[in-house]
């Protein structure tokens, strides 16, 4: 808990650092170009705010870029097609953020003219945003005094106050912390600023106390407890899943895939046909051909489980009828667009196919 002999933490020292050591990223508007009246772009924050869901700036900032140059505006990404905004979201993860990007982007272009709510309940209503998106979307893009908060900000709560309370059940109080200190002026800036802080100061491992604007309100530093500041609710171990992934290519070198379900894991994503996901999956292969089992797996891990697939490869003549699925010309196929699971499978298999091992 915080002791009366501590500095008070004044979010006026925390944007006097952002000032001199905001980071340059490429869907954010600089403060000093903030102050000469650029208004960050709506579309811009909402876009970066989704794609860094569960996922680290450094991965981020290459998607944003193509995303922006394919569709530089929100009318432009609603008229664009399903399988190839998929397809460039493929290796990101979390695909049903892919699905409802769509969604809201359709959205905002039919109902609201191309133009975000200015609102947080506005924004609310719209597909796949939620009260930490929202609560982003008016902060950086409309200056609004909104609360947000996430990973970093936690991290940065927990310490500064000392609450020793483990997440995920410390969520509301570190809310209520970073409620407090929310300013009325330059809301924006603050939000950003904190994130910054967490990232590049009050990092997880090692935080550089000597260099943080806020080093003398800092409760745990004052208790030596900092790097073990947030504590954490041991997660519970995640199942291994079993399957089998299809891969057959033609004579004429086309390959053999399908569109997922859009409901569900990898939803609307290209991939190779396969069984169910499972304890004991049963064979479930596309069409009848000499399936070869190279004896290795294309292993990944999702958010909830492991999972291990099996590889079966197979060359099939000109006049193979798949029971499900369609061939896809070697030309067009870009192993890209796959989900990183399906990237793997293919990894795994395009060497056999090439040594003519299958079939």
């Amino acid at each position: 808990m915080r002791d009366a002999a501590l500095d008070v933490p004044k979010a006026a020292d925390l944007l006097a650092w952002y000032d001199h050591h905001a980071r340059d990223l490429p869907w954010r508007v600089s403060p000093g170009d903030r102050a000469a009246g650029v208004v960050p772009d709506p579309y811009r924050v909402w876009l970066s705010e989704v794609m860094l869901q569960q996922t680290t700036v450094a991965a981020v900032k290459s998607y944003f870029e193509r995303f922006t140059a394919l569709w530089p505006t929100v009318n432009d990404l609603a008229e664009a097609q399903d399988a190839q905004v998929l397809g460039e979201w493929a290796g990101l993860g979390y695909y049903a953020r892919a699905r409802n990007l769509l969604k809201c982007a359709r959205v905002v272009a039919k109902e609201h003219n191309g133009t975000f709510p200015t609102t947080l309940e506005g924004l609310l209503a719209l597909p796949g945003i939620g009260p930490y998106t929202a609560a982003a979307i008016s902060a950086i893009a409309y200056d609004a005094p909104e609360v947000v908060v996430d990973g970093n900000v936690e991290r940065v709560m927990a310490r500064l106050h000392d609450i020793r309370t483990p997440l995920p059940a410390a969520k509301p109080e570190l809310t209520k912390a970073a409620a407090t200190l929310t300013p009325q002026n330059r809301p924006g800036d603050y939000a950003q600023a904190v994130m910054d802080l967490g990232a590049t100061v009050c990092a997880p491992k090692n935080p550089a106390c000597g260099i943080c604007p806020w080093m003398g309100a800092c409760a745990a530093r004052a208790a030596g407890v900092q790097a073990d500041l947030p504590l954490k609710t041991p997660k519970k171990p995640k199942p291994t899943r079993l399957g089998i992934a299809y891969v057959a290519q033609r004579d004429d070198g086309a390959f053999l895939l399908e569109t997922r379900p859009d409901n569900g894991l990898l939803g609307g994503m290209l991939g190779w046909p396969g069984s169910d996901w499972g304890e004991d999956p049963a064979p479930n292969p596309p069409l009848e051909a000499d399936w070869q089992d190279l004896g290795e797996e294309a292993r990944h891990t999702f958010t909830h489980f492991h999972l291990r697939l099996a590889v079966l490869v197979a060359h099939v003549s000109q006049e193979a009828q798949p029971v499900r699925g369609e061939f896809i010309s070697k030309s067009t196929f870009r192993p890209s667009d796959l989900p990183t699971v399906m990237r793997k499978v293919f990894d795994l298999a395009q060497g056999a196919l090439a040594k003519g091992d299958a079939g």
